[in-house]
């Protein structure tokens, strides 16, 4: 397989964990609507809230590395994927095998 394939099957990956993450925050906020729940009193453990927000935080950072996937994709088909947007240089193997989406050197890494 190759950098764009690798990349295609991450993007896939990426969608897939978003339908399932909003389809959890989709289901704790309609059960919320159904139910009169006081959550916030409930000595057994999470409330709904801090399980919506959990949800929603996974949610955000699936759609986050879906747009970093879709841009290295574009830097696929400019040439550029793998150039360092700093220095210029080529970004390691390594680095890219570990951070395919990365834009920077190890050490222009923020």
């Amino acid at each position: 397989m190759g950098v764009e394939d690798d990349l295609l099957a991450r993007l896939a990956a990426a969608d897939e964990r978003i339908a399932r993450h909003r389809a959890t925050v989709e289901g704790i906020v309609a059960s919320v609507r159904s139910e009169n729940v006081d959550d916030e009193h409930d000595p057994e453990g999470a409330t709904l809230a801090w399980e919506r927000q959990q949800a929603a935080a996974l949610l955000a950072d699936a759609e986050a590395d879906r747009r970093a996937t879709l841009a290295a994709l574009e830097r696929v088909g400019a040439g550029t994927y793998g150039v360092c947007e700093v220095c210029g240089r080529t970004i390691p193997a390594e680095r890219l095998a570990a951070r395919p989406s990365t834009t920077r050197c190890v050490e222009h890494a923020r």
